[in-house]
């Protein structure tokens, strides 16, 4: 089971709750064996917003294949007032994308590896991606901290992603911090 600072971390998506991150893991492993020649990417991103008195912030793992679906769930996050400021917002968006990207051990990458591995010469592939809902353009309020955010990701070996091509953070969790009493919050990260 994943754990973050001592504490049990849950997922949810439409069909399922309370799903452990070993069971998270094994619906990736089951997603992948269906076609093993595919061209994969996971994908993991968080997106946050500001409400009356608390924050939201949902972190979103998505397996895809490549023009042929995905499995996705999520994870919900309340920080009990409001962040305004954006760059901790931005800061914690990242650190939570962090912590649920490091839950994949290296031996959950190398599982993973060897499903894909034997399908290479067919045209199979596998990205591990960090979405950041931060982009560089000269409009966007977050383009100070791209460069950071970036570092952050790449760090920990993960491709980094950041907007217009973020989804996983700006469409996928987006999605879900604006719900109300949609996925109710289970234990919060740290």
């Amino acid at each position: 089971m994943g754990h973050i600072q001592g504490n049990p971390i849950y997922f949810q998506n439409l069909t399922e709750k309370n799903m452990s991150f070993d069971h998270v893991f094994e619906r990736i492993v089951s997603f992948i064996k269906k076609e093993p020649n595919g061209k994969y990417r996971l994908i993991v991103g968080t997106d946050s917003q500001v409400h009356t008195r608390h924050t939201v912030f949902i972190t979103a793992i998505i397996i895809q294949r490549q023009g042929k679906g995905a499995w996705m769930c999520v994870h919900k996050d309340v920080v009990p007032r409001r962040m305004v400021h954006l760059h901790e917002r931005i800061s914690r968006e990242t650190s939570l994308t962090e912590q649920l990207a490091s839950l994949l051990t290296e031996d959950h990458k190398n599982i993973l590896i060897d499903l894909i591995l034997p399908h290479i010469y067919k045209g199979a592939s596998f990205t591990f991606e960090g979405h950041i809902d931060i982009g560089s353009g000269s409009r966007n309020k977050t383009r100070e901290y791209v460069n950071e955010m970036v570092a952050r990701v790449e760090a920990l070996g993960l491709e980094a992603v950041i907007k217009p091509d973020s989804y996983g953070a700006s469409s996928v969790a987006n999605k879900y911090t604006k719900k109300r009493n949609v996925l109710n919050p289970q234990k919060k990260l740290g």
